[in-house]
């Protein structure tokens, strides 16, 4: 319904009640096309008022929307942009970063310089030191929420007592383990009383292509915060790890984690209990100690949780043979995140 709006000194009339009307003396035909005309002149202190400026409390409604506007605008740039990160935070939201929002993780300027990468990454990987019925077990993890949610491999903790999480600034915290899936190689343990993380984005391993550079950051032999780089040696590898618990404890013998690629064995006999996933291998330098941490691309995203790399140490016959031979597999993140509501529910396989 459209409401009318009168000004105070015009006129009402009433309607007419038959072919003419007599309204003070002035008599005129009615025209379908028009309305009577006043009984009256209007008076010249009633005039319509001239086309001008909007009255001043409509400037100041329309000053406050356009004020309303900007606000919004800059909200919604606030929580596109560089400052998600403390949105989150006060939001009280922990969700896994991905790429496509907020601030990159490398400068564009910085694609691919390894120093880069390192300073930005380097916070959201941890070294984890699981206590076990007969030993320990030292491997990596990837932080993936602020309030110290990790990723890590299944056999990085299978069978432990007890977990304890060392972060790059040296701070140390128990963890909980929330879930795990053997069948992936795949876990997610949660730190107690942490908060304020910096958590890694994950990318989308879907684009890797082979020959791309990559950065691994993690803990060999217990020395946190190692960082090698090479590039994508292959894609879509079989790499089959055993599902057994018991040859997640040191069935390698030195630590390392035992696998099956084309056929041989690696690093110890895998067992009976198997399972096989699809892996992106790599030549950046993985030992003993790097299972469970991050695979970066030049973006500083993770494309990949570093799993299973050949050990020559163990079977070397001379000093000359020991070392990194530039043969290592990592879980595609896309399978990680897609994973990832079946950890954080507890499951456990």
């Amino acid at each position: 319904m459209t409401e009318s709006f009168r000004r105070s000194g015009e006129y009402d009339y009433d309607a007419p009640q038959g072919p003419y009307s007599q309204v003070h003396g002035y008599s005129a035909p009615v025209n379908p096309e028009w309305p009577p005309p006043p009984a009256y002149e209007p008076t010249a202190a009633s005039p319509l008022p001239a086309a001008g400026p909007e009255p001043e409390p409509r400037r100041r409604r329309a000053r406050g929307s356009v004020a309303l506007l900007a606000a919004v605008a800059i909200v919604a740039a606030a929580v596109g942009g560089a400052t998600a990160y403390g949105f989150q935070e006060l939001a009280g939201k922990n969700d896994v970063t991905a790429t496509g929002t907020g601030t990159p993780v490398v400068p564009a300027g910085k694609k691919g310089d390894v120093a880069a990468i390192a300073a930005a990454v380097s916070p959201s990987v941890v070294e984890i030191n699981a206590t076990l019925d007969n030993g320990s077990s030292t491997g990596s993890g990837v932080i993936i929420s602020s309030n110290g949610e990790i990723v890590t491999n299944n056999h990085v903790i299978a069978g432990a007592q007890s977990v304890k999480v060392r972060t790059s600034d040296g701070h140390s915290y128990t963890a909980d383990v929330v879930g795990t899936d053997s069948s992936k190689d795949l876990a997610l343990i949660k730190l107690q009383g942490a908060s304020g993380l910096r958590a890694a984005t994950l990318g989308d391993s879907s684009g890797v292509q082979v020959g791309d550079s990559v950065v691994a950051i993690g803990s060999p032999e217990g020395l946190t915060g190692t960082v090698t780089s090479g590039i994508v040696s292959a894609l879509d590898r079989d790499v089959t790890v055993p599902t057994d618990e018991s040859q997640a404890q040191g069935q390698g013998g030195d630590g390392s984690w035992p696998f099956q690629f084309g056929g041989r064995n690696f690093n110890g006999d895998t067992g009976s209990s198997t399972t096989t996933y699809k892996a992106i291998q790599t030549d950046a330098s993985l030992n003993p100690g790097n299972s469970g941490g991050a695979l970066i691309d030049a973006a500083g995203n993770i494309i990949g949780i570093n799993a299973a790399m050949y050990s020559s140490s163990q079977q070397a016959s001379s000093s000359s043979d020991a070392g990194s031979i530039g043969l290592g597999f990592a879980i595609p993140v896309n399978t990680v995140k897609s994973d990832l509501a079946k950890l954080r529910s507890g499951g456990r396989n």
